[in-house]
């Protein structure tokens, strides 16, 4: 690294140790907090690289009217720090700096939440001015990681031989299964660029460009309603591919993500397999497409197990249709009855359920379900639960029965202390349906995910089998229950993308227009490629274990309203502004 020294400081605040001793240095920084002890006045220093405290005579009543978060400037000499006063919780915590001048450089109002300490503060306020939220300690940490973990990932994919590109940030608006940002066009009366939802066929038009090997940290856009999981503008890894299968894909995945999680998060347990599930073992064995491996449960499908027993509702329900999916909860047969009934009253709240049936394998099966089911039956639920726990079951239509079932998996998972939140679990998730019913087309098949992924079926079998039985060669990387990257083979074939195209809905001329250049571009030879895309945000949150916020990683974000409240955004323009780019604001209604 290059010297910081200037003017205004010969160190950092982060910098001075015991061999320091005896030197006469400058600082500059923030005062982040002051502690008045009579005779002696103690300023902890801040910077960009630490802290340093610093030590003057009391009685200075110009410094004592400083406020926190003022800057100030101290020359003064390295002393080391008495052994009852040393703090092994910072690298200068075994010196002292004692002050022979000072001098303010710029002075801080009272401040509208304390900088220094953990004290909660409203996320409006903190948004508002995010410019001091951002000197706070862990806020200011998860930054500057983000910096570290961004420039180690773009490092890795040179290293292992891609070549980083730029591509446009106002391009076309193309149906990519979100909203686009609209940007109006002042040269072009009554048209529209869009910010990409992602660089996907840009990244495609370059393998068809020859180029091969393509990485980006790529700037993405989807106006989509909020959550804590989502920004309107987010960045991810991108990556494309020429001339590869989906064990190629998979294997950069496999070389990056764990070596990134183990070096910025030495303290992890990274589980060493990284297994490949199905969509359909998913959703059975997990009740969702992103499965938290770090729970052990596993739910299963009794349904033929309660098919003509004695219990008639899930014996009638069975023989309607309906599946049971049952969910064990390993050593919790001595729970309290209150405890299950909290779960019940989470089934029929939160899950929509009519109730949550349950048995409970003590001594001797207990609950309403065991007493209608004869021992054959019991021992085979047995068998499930386990010794000294509990079996809950889900009844419904096959798709609502496993996701209340994953939901309820994850609850029992947290509740009975099942998950290591530094134990990191990755797994794929392939073979996923390519086609889905339309609910607002009468149930007709369109796009699961990604149109541009390529079908697991030739020609003619998209022309003779059933949509919905075709898989598509498509794959998610999920760690600890969270998507973090979305990937696949891609459609590089003319004659099969305008067939599933047509399946989904889409005449010729709307492939043609809508996506005009990578239709036109796969006429002129293009080599079989694929890829993804790693949600960084999602993937630094998860590792620095922010939480669900990924707000919390992001120097400037907006909050859950898409409102940035530091800039004052979005925001009214005038009326010429409007007339430069021909646009007539509506009245709401």
């Amino acid at each position: 690294m290059m010297s910081l020294k200037s003017k205004y400081r010969t160190h950092t605040c982060g910098e001075l140790t015991e061999k320091n001793v005896g030197e006469v240095v400058t600082l500059s920084g923030w005062v982040h907090r002051k502690r008045d002890h009579g005779s002696l006045l103690f300023v902890d220093l801040r910077d960009n690289y630490g802290i340093t405290q610093c030590v003057f005579d009391g009685g200075d009543e110009n410094l004592e009217r400083i406020h926190p978060e003022s800057v100030i400037q101290i020359t003064g000499t390295v002393v080391a720090r008495d052994k009852e006063a040393i703090n092994d919780k910072i690298p200068t915590g075994h010196i002292e700096i004692k002050s022979q001048k000072w001098d303010v450089l710029t002075s801080a109002e009272v401040l509208p939440f304390p900088v220094f300490g953990d004290e909660d503060t409203g996320e409006e306020l903190r948004y508002k001015y995010r410019f001091l939220d951002l000197r706070r300690e862990k806020l200011h940490h998860n930054i500057l990681m983000r910096n570290k973990m961004i420039k180690w990932m773009r490092d890795k994919m040179w290293e292992l031989g891609f070549s980083e590109f730029q591509t446009p940030l106002l391009t076309a608006d193309s149906p990519e299964g979100a909203r686009c940002f609209l940007v109006p066009s002042r040269l072009n009366h009554g048209k529209f660029y869009a910010l990409p939802q992602a660089p996907q066929m840009f990244k495609q038009l370059l393998q068809v460009s020859g180029f091969d090997r393509y990485f980006q940290i790529a700037p993405c856009f989807r106006d989509e309603d909020l959550r804590s999981d989502r920004l309107l503008e987010f960045y991810q890894l991108d990556v494309e591919m020429s001339f590869v299968d989906l064990p190629e894909i998979w294997a950069v995945g496999e070389t990056v993500i764990p070596e990134l999680i183990k070096t910025f998060a030495p303290d992890a347990n990274v589980y060493p397999e990284i297994p490949h599930i199905s969509f359909d073992d998913a959703m059975l064995k997990y009740g969702s497409d992103k499965p938290d491996l770090r729970n052990p449960i596993l739910i299963s499908d009794v349904s033929e197990i309660f098919r003509g027993s004695e219990f008639g509702i899930f014996a009638n329900a069975v023989e309607n249709g309906s599946v049971i999916r049952a969910i064990p909860a390993p050593n919790s047969a001595d729970k309290p009855r209150s405890w299950f009934d909290k779960l019940g009253e989470y089934a029929t709240k939160e899950l929509g359920l009519g109730g949550l049936a349950y048995i409970v394998f003590a001594d001797e099966p207990k609950g309403p379900v065991a007493k209608k089911l004869d021992a054959d039956r019991i021992a085979k639920l047995k068998e499930i639960a386990g010794d000294n726990s509990s079996l809950f079951f889900v009844c419904d239509a096959e798709e609502p029965a496993s996701k209340a079932a994953g939901k309820l998996r994850n609850k029992l998972g947290a509740d009975l202390g099942l998950i290591n939140p530094r134990d990191f679990a990755i797994c794929w998730v392939d073979e996923f349906p390519f086609f889905e019913p339309d609910e607002d087309r009468g149930g007709a098949p369109k796009f699961t995910h990604n149109p541009f992924s390529y079908p697991i079926a030739t020609l003619e079998e998209l022309e003779t089998k059933d949509p919905f039985s075709i898989k598509a060669a498509q794959f998610d990387m999920v760690i600890n229950g969270i998507e973090m990257c979305s990937g696949g083979l891609r459609n590089y074939n003319p004659e099969i993308m305008k067939k599933c195209f047509d399946i989904a809905g889409y005449p010729i001329e709307a492939v043609e227009k809508n996506f005009s250049a990578l239709y036109t571009a796969f006429k002129y030879g293009a080599p079989p490629h694929g890829g993804f895309g790693f949600g960084i945000d999602r993937l630094i949150s998860e590792i620095l274990g922010t939480g669900e916020s990924l707000r919390e990683t992001v120097a400037f974000p907006a909050n859950q309203r898409g409102q940035d409240l530091l800039m004052g955004s979005p925001n009214e323009v005038s009326e010429q502004q409007l007339r430069d780019v021909h646009i007539k604001i509506r009245t709401k209604g």
